[in-house]
């Protein structure tokens, strides 16, 4: 019986932290968009060596809300759990074209600081 209280009891604490920060461990490049912005998103394979993720508002809407995201999509690269660089499309549901290069030299600078 109290095996099956303490299992309660871990089930609620994880909801009430709302979600997991793992996406943010070490570095992590994650994209928050939404079905109806999809073609406007970047692919992230050039960030594979990396933690990527995409996040739509349809299914995380909390950690939409927790990261104070207010354009999709929006790109955020996380380094030990810091957001090191955000990039929003804007009211123009685009990224900006040099996004991706943006992002590379922030991962090489990130990179190049552990030395």
């Amino acid at each position: 019986n109290k095996m099956k209280a303490l299992k309660y009891i871990v089930f609620f604490l994880t909801l009430a932290t709302g979600y997991s920060q793992n996406f943010k461990d070490d570095i992590s490049v994650v994209q928050f968009s939404a079905p109806f912005t999809k073609d406007s998103e970047i692919s992230l394979k050039k960030f594979r060596d990396h933690n990527v993720y995409t996040f739509y508002i349809t299914d995380k809407k909390e950690i939409f809300e927790k990261e104070k995201i207010k354009y999709l999509p929006t790109i955020i690269l996380y380094h030990n759990g810091d957001e090191i660089m955000r990039v929003e499309s804007g009211i123009s549901l685009k990224l900006p074209d040099d996004c991706e290069q943006k992002i590379l030299e922030e991962i090489e600078e990130i990179i190049g600081n552990k030395f």
